[in-house]
């Protein structure tokens, strides 16, 4: 696929390949490694092509190579390099890096074509927790320095969604529940970002359990009519921006869903890691890893 015409700033490649920017113009005028554009205030621009390039003497120098010796090869040697040594180890950090070019250039096939190399020595247990996970926490932290733009944050999202999405479908028609549990997940009112939630229905349908997901931005109001068909159920929500006010949720939870009974709720996300748990009545529990959740319930 030809590249997307893109420009990016030497604090762009930066954050993109790990390789402080100072290091980068002394590559460049020591060694000749990339070209800048100009801009008219003589402010270094990058193409995508430069972008794949440093990713790429990134991923040399993290191996052991020194920039003396990468500076002497073309580029048809770098890459082919880069390919050679590719092993387990560093399996994960290419991966990782074919995903950003992917997003970059909005090149669903180079995803594609990456994810098919690696459902073919992984699993997709593995492929989410050593390589999408860590992915998502550095396409957020590129968002957060301005680095990308909400639209790639959305393609690639959307792109690790529909093989989750696939993966649910696959474990569901091929996976018989072993365990009673019924797990009732749900997402807070305002609360619209899911791909942890169905990651996590993945876990517990690996793990034999009854789920039940209810979606994106749910009263808790309307939860109740479930109780009544199932009286014995744990529920579980993913907090990333919503509720504002997490006390007061879980204040809700106890007078709406509760009222009077003790039902489990397990809380993850961004807002729930900001509650004490010393404050927590015992029906409420917050998990700050999906490992250990897997491991307790």
């Amino acid at each position: 696929m030809e590249l997307i015409k893109q420009n990016f700033s030497i604090k762009d490649l930066e954050n993109l390949s790990g390789i402080k920017a100072h290091t980068i113009r002394m590559w460049e005028k020591r060694y000749n490694i990339l070209k800048p554009e100009r801009t008219e205030t003589n402010i270094r621009m990058y193409d995508s092509s430069s972008l794949q390039k440093i990713l790429n003497i990134a991923f040399l120098n993290e191996n052991g190579y020194k920039i003396s010796r990468i500076s002497k090869l073309s580029e048809q040697e770098i890459t082919a390099m880069v390919h050679r040594i590719t092993s387990s180890i560093s399996e994960e950090n290419r991966a990782i890096n074919q995903f950003k070019m992917a997003m970059m250039n909005f090149d669903e096939a180079l995803f594609d074509k990456t994810y098919k190399a690696l459902i073919e020595k992984k699993n997709f247990k593995q492929i989410f927790n050593d390589i999408f996970l860590p992915l998502l926490n550095e396409v957020g932290m590129l968002w957060q320095t301005d680095t990308i733009k909400p639209i790639h944050e959305h393609y690639i999202v959307d792109l690790i969604k529909q093989k989750l999405y696939l993966n649910l479908v696959e474990i569901k028609s091929s996976k018989t529940p072993t365990k009673d549990d019924l797990f009732i997940l749900f997402l807070p009112e305002n609360e619209i970002h899911d791909i942890g939630i169905l990651y996590i229905q993945y876990l517990l349908l690996n793990e034999g359990y009854q789920t039940i997901f209810l979606g994106p931005s749910l009263p808790l109001s309307n939860m109740k009519f479930l109780l009544e068909r199932y009286p014995n159920v744990r529920f579980l929500s993913y907090c990333t921006i919503a509720p504002i006010n997490m006390p007061e949720f879980i204040e809700e939870f106890q007078e709406i869903i509760c009222d009077g009974r003790q039902y489990e709720l397990n809380l993850f996300g961004h807002k729930a890691n900001s509650i004490k748990d010393s404050s927590l009545p015992e029906n409420i529990k917050v998990y700050r890893d999906l490992n250990n959740f897997i491991k307790t319930i």
